[in-house]
């Protein structure tokens, strides 16, 4: 069969929807009633998280390519128009879901743990609608603006996002008909004219819910219950009289919108990358709205008001049976005093290939190491960067961030390095989808500590995860490289399964200098010695590793891949996959969300078996394994089989060479195959099915690792404690 033939569309499935199969999936472990409580919370509210992004970014897109008439098909065969057809059925179905876990399972679930949400203002009692009102007057009620809209005030600004109540409004009147103490509306009324004859006698006004106060509000408990909380905007329905006291309030009902948030830069344009990004994250506010969210049973007269004025389509529409935005039950899942409720806190472990009490260069010198986060303490590579910062023999460093936390240990280790007169050349990628505006803080901060600061390259984001530490010593200048699956961000490090290596491999530092070289500048060297760059050169490298094993299984040798990764949605490589397996390679992947390809297809995809695990850590580190007729070879990197990853980011696969870290690796991948319990099984129709346990060996990746990485590290305890250990002197002595 040609290639061309393994190109059907009916061969793959459509990117959208593999995604939204992937947040069904986190939805499964909210409805898992073996998983505690707490943590069932956390995995609904990544749910809306996930969503959340999903239409900002995704769904935008394809409304932006529908405005444009922009109709060619997605590998699977599907319109932009037809894409948004079916995502929009799907997650109205999805949010539906969403609300029936909320309501019939989790919050009941709560109660009989003593905790309670009221789902309504009425529900308050005497004493706790005292407490509510207070609390409104105290502290809501300074804060809010609420905001009306007519002739000469416009339908205001609904931020993306925000949290809203609307209302509609009739002015009250005395006996005699007169305004009662509408002194300001009548002296409006005067100046600008009555209304017209046959205009609404009502009006509508709206009132943003404060982000900067506690979405969820304790308050004092009754009937049982150890703890009662009740939702902020609850507590602003109940009081919104008090914001507008001339007028009879009709009705009251939150809303939330959801706007464009794709930035459209258009690099070759821009003076000044920065300052155009900085202008394009305010854009984001003003975005089309794409998806507004009411709670179920609004006033007709106000949804038909925010239609119109939000120009918002019936279908993007969704009604909602509870609270809007489920993220605040991520916050809720970390209260205190229910330890019980939740998975036991995980600290993470000295690295097994590492002496804490040791030199790192000098470890490093004398092996590569490897890491396992966030199993393996994340110190060591925050700990490469201090160190390198202060030591006096370490002439420059060099460093690729594309997300960093808040509070990087790591920025201020390259900041000190700076002033400490050493070269430093740090990529900082400021088109890293919503974190741009702190990349920015980050790049102006290191600029003003005297760092070189480079913005990532026009046209393309620089993904690779990748640091260069340049030392002189004895015998010359040395080059000690970290590589890295994750970014290098030690909140993230732990709640990511990421993978790193630190080596100073004579071949590895030369490449990694020819990086930094064509980030800097656009020097591309002649040849590679061991690492594999995207966008140039990695599509061709893992295309000739699946066309090598696709020949030894033709020639009747033993052939299979391992690959583990993010995502899989690039055709060509998809396609390589399917003549592989039609030619007998047996190919194993772990493909944690979107996967276009489809199992079980005869005599194309029948070899071909994925798995997504999803448990207590987001999986995320990419490793690839070829047998290679018994040379193995085993990889690690940045990129997922991805078009983006392939083409229009720039990335980097390492090997992993030393034979003792590449049967680790080689490990760490064969116990992912071998989950039972939180490995989602994709089926020939694509639906994911958990394993069937029948006669298998119950086995969860994430926990075998915690516990390895705990008994390695009481072996490290011990060996290091041997080595402070001295025995007494025996035999005679000598008087």
């Amino acid at each position: 069969m040609s290639k061309s033939t393994y190109l059907k569309p009916e061969y793959f499935y459509n990117r959208e929807l593999s995604w939204l199969s992937f947040d069904y999936r986190i939805l499964g472990e909210a409805q898992d009633k073996t998983i505690p409580l707490l943590d069932r919370l956390k995995f609904l509210s990544i749910t809306a998280s996930n969503l959340d992004e999903f239409y900002m970014v995704r769904v935008a897109s394809l409304k932006d390519m529908v405005h444009a008439e922009y109709d060619k098909k997605d590998i699977a065969g599907m319109t932009p128009a037809k894409q948004l057809e079916e995502i929009g059925k799907v997650t109205h179905e999805f949010m539906n879901d969403q609300y029936r876990t909320y309501n019939n399972s989790l919050i009941p679930a709560l109660k009989k743990e003593g905790i309670a949400i009221l789902s309504h203002y009425e529900d308050l009692s005497q004493k706790q609608a005292k407490f509510v009102d207070n609390y409104f007057k105290s502290e809501v009620y300074p804060v809010l603006t609420p905001m009306a809209v007519d002739s000469s005030r416009p339908f205001p600004l609904i931020r993306n996002r925000s949290l809203n109540i609307g209302a509609i409004l009739k002015m009250k009147t005395t006996a005699a008909g007169a305004s009662g103490n509408g002194h300001f509306r009548e002296l409006y009324i005067t100046h600008n004219g009555t209304k017209k004859d046959g205009a609404s006698d009502t009006d509508f006004a709206t009132v943003q819910v404060p982000s900067g106060l506690p979405r969820v509000v304790e308050i004092p408990s009754e009937d049982g219950f150890d703890r009662t909380y009740i939702m902020l905007e609850q507590i602003i329905e109940r009081n919104i009289h008090r914001l507008f006291m001339n007028y009879e309030v009709l009705c009251a009902f939150p809303y939330r919108v959801m706007r464009n948030a794709d930035l459209t830069i258009e690099e070759d344009e821009a003076a000044d990358l920065l300052m155009e990004i900085e202008k394009q994250i305010k854009r984001r506010q003003w975005g089309e709205a794409i998806r507004l969210q009411v709670e179920a049973g609004i006033d007709k007269k106000l949804l038909k008001v925010l239609k119109k004025e939000l120009r918002i389509k019936e279908d993007d529409i969704f009604h909602i049976n509870g609270p809007l935005d489920l993220t605040f039950l991520m916050k809720l899942s970390g209260m205190e005093g229910y330890d019980e409720l939740k998975v036991p806190k995980y600290t993470p472990q000295q690295p097994k290939w590492l002496n804490s009490e040791d030199n790192l260069f000098a470890q490093i010198r004398d092996h590569d190491v490897l890491l396992h986060h966030p199993y393996e303490t994340f110190d060591p590579v925050v700990n490469f960067v201090r160190e390198a910062a202060k030591d006096p023999d370490v002439l420059a460093i060099k460093q690729t961030l594309y997300r960093v936390s808040s509070h990087s240990p790591i920025i201020a280790s390259l900041a000190a390095a700076a002033e400490n007169g050493k070269q430093v050349t740090v990529l900082v990628e400021l088109k890293a989808r919503f974190d741009e505006e702190n990349n920015i803080i980050w790049a102006r901060k290191l600029e003003q500590a005297g760092c070189h600061v480079i913005y990532g390259l026009v046209g393309l984001k620089t993904h690779s995860k990748i640091t260069l530490v340049v030392r002189r010593e004895e015998d010359g200048i040395r080059r000690y490289v970290h590589l890295g699956t994750g970014n290098y961000n030690d909140s993230t490090a732990k709640l990511y399964t990421d993978m790193g290596l630190l080596t100073c491999n004579k071949a590895i530092g030369e490449d990694a200098t020819a990086v930094f070289n064509m980030l800097s500048g656009y020097s591309e060297p002649a040849v590679w010695n061991k690492l594999a760059v995207a966008p140039l050169w990695l599509r061709d490298r893992f295309t000739e590793m699946i066309r090598r094993e696709t020949d030894f299984a033709k020639a009747g040798k033993k052939a299979f891949i391992k690959a583990k990764m993010n995502s899989l949605c690039d055709a060509k490589i998809i396609a390589s996959l399917y003549e592989a397996s039609a030619a007998g390679v047996q190919i194993e992947l772990v493909v944690r969300g979107i996967c276009c390809l489809k199992t079980g297809i005869p005599g194309v995809s029948e070899n071909i078996h994925v798995r997504s695990i999803v448990g207590d850590f987001l999986e995320h580190s990419r490793i690839f394994y070829f047998h290679n007729n018994g040379h193995e070879e085993v990889y690690m990197g940045s990129a997922d089989w991805m078009p983006r990853n392939l083409d229009k980011r720039v990335e980097i696969l390492f090997p992993v060479e030393d034979e003792t870290l590449k049967q680790e690796v080689i490990h760490i991948l064969d116990i992912q195959l071998q989950d039972t319990l939180k490995a989602h099984i994709l089926q020939p129709d694509g639906s994911y099915k958990k394993q069937d346990l029948r006669g298998k060996k119950k086995l969860c990746a994430q926990d075998y690792f915690r516990q390895e990485a705990i008994r390695n590290a009481n072996q490290r305890r011990k060996e290091q404690k041997a080595r402070r250990t001295f025995e007494p002197m025996t035999g005679d002595t000598e008087e």
